[in-house]
């Protein structure tokens, strides 16, 4: 016994003194803070084909065409992201850093409001501390009472004087360890939450207001990340693309949108996102029905290493000040406060607007034309959402937009080739889920609806 507690020891690989066996609470930070970005990129990259933003340039592509897809790979790196925020919370809570423990409580809420948006459901009471390899699936509606649990910790915890351990600036991605920052992003997440709510009798247009009204006010204290090993990600999937890896093709939709010919007026923000045809126009591919040409040349539009969102150094957006103002300007519509919701419809399109780049100039230009100045008295909800679907190109809080608005945008079609004769509502359960845990996993479809979109 001796000789093989011997042997045990000296032949014991995973034990290494050089190695930290807890892992420093501000590489947890790095990590937690960068993977929410990558998480936002990568669900909006996939949705994004269902708010008809992106379109597949092959025929009857699986997105496109309503296809039931797999969304394993976005639901595992939640998990993995999640599970550094657990620890995280863990950690801050054993070393009394309290700004720590509030930014894992902020980034959990957002998590679960993704997993929820996503899924309609997810596991998460029985799911992070490792004593249930299958746990239950919890309600949406308790995964949004939670995550606005979180956040309400989160605002109390960034109010401690004295938290224990400052927020490094090397390491917090998003807001660079100012707290105050921090507190803004909190209101600008409850919202979102509150606002998710609109088709709901637990719809409080004065809760939302409350919020925007402490979160952001100008573009410089948006939730956003600019930190990556190599360029953005959306950027290489504009470089895939000029390297003849197609993707990062444009919808007929958002082309249409923007260029004119559904609402008669030029948005100068489409030449910061995209280039001209070989045609000198702008022109989107129908979603279903794959590209015009090989490819080979710019018969369409796609995204360019140019363009704002698709560019090098350009920071991947979580939540803005011009989403809060969109926000505001449908809550205070709801509450009968038509001068607060015109003047922030007007606020979102100019915050965006310069934003991404527009000349004062052509801001002025586009808000003086009749078709989007059109006077305190002819806002409607329509034109909310139609600007604010311009204005959150790429982000996947669009497709919740999408949903509460019941697809309402003008011109919005089926794709060609659509499996289903209605819009999708749901992401069904990714086969990681029902492979590891299908004793609970819910029997979903593609037109079963989150419990805010009922």
């Amino acid at each position: 016994m001796l000789f093989l507690s011997s042997c045990s020891d000296y032949l014991d690989i995973n034990d290494n003194p050089n190695v930290a066996t807890e892992p420093p609470i501000d590489g947890l930070l790095a990590s937690s803070t960068y993977n929410t970005a990558q998480n936002t990129y990568a669900i909006g990259a996939s949705v994004s084909f269902y708010t008809q933003y992106l379109a597949s340039p092959n025929e009857g592509g699986t997105l496109d065409t309503y296809e039931e897809p797999d969304f394993s790979g976005i639901y595992s790196a939640a998990y993995q992201a999640m599970a550094d925020i657990y620890d995280m919370r863990l950690l801050a809570v054993e070393q009394g850093a309290s700004h720590h423990e509030a930014v894992g409580n902020l980034l959990m809420a957002y998590h679960l409001m993704f997993l929820t948006d996503l899924f309609g459901s997810a596991p998460y009471s029985q799911a992070l501390d490792g004593s249930d390899i299958t746990p239950v699936w919890d309600s949406g509606e308790s995964l949004y009472a939670e995550a606005n649990a979180l956040v309400d910790q989160a605002i109390t915890l960034f109010g401690d004087a004295e938290p224990g351990r400052l927020l490094s600036a090397n390491s917090d991605l998003i807001h660079d360890g100012d707290v105050a920052a921090w507190i803004r992003t909190c209101y600008a997440l409850k919202a979102r939450l509150a606002n998710h709510l609109s088709k709901t009798s637990d719809y409080d247009p004065t809760a939302v207001l409350a919020a925007v009204d402490q979160a952001y006010t100008s573009n410089d204290q948006d939730m956003q990340m600019s930190s990556f090993p190599l360029r953005n990600p959306w950027a290489q999937v504009a470089v895939n693309n000029s390297n003849l890896l197609l993707g990062g093709w444009l919808s007929d939709q958002i082309i249409s949108h923007m260029n004119g010919n559904t609402y008669g007026v030029f948005d100068p923000r489409l030449p910061l996102i995209t280039d001209t045809t070989v045609f000198g126009d702008y022109r989107g591919t129908e979603n279903g029905a794959g590209r015009a040409g090989d490819g080979t040349q710019a018969e369409e539009c796609y995204l360019v290493t140019s363009g704002y969102y698709s560019s090098e150094d350009a920071p991947v957006l979580l939540l803005t000040y011009a989403e809060m103002k969109f926000i505001e300007a449908e809550a205070a519509m709801s509450g009968g406060d038509m001068g607060r919701a015109y003047t922030a419809y007007l606020e979102g399109i100019r915050a965006n607007m310069e934003k991404v780049g527009v000349d004062m100039a052509s801001i002025d230009a586009y808000l003086a034309d009749p078709a989007v100045g059109v006077g305190q008295g002819n806002l409607t909800m329509d034109l909310i959402f139609k600007e604010k679907y311009t204005a959150m190109f790429l982000n996947p809080e669009t497709w919740n937009d999408a949903r509460r608005h019941d697809y309402g945008y003008q011109g919005f079609d089926l794709p060609i080739g659509a499996n289903l004769s209605e819009f999708v509502r749901l992401v069904t359960v990714p086969e990681v889920a029902t492979a590891r845990n299908g004793e609970n996993t819910p029997n979903t479809t593609l037109t079963d609806r989150v419990f805010w979109d009922q």
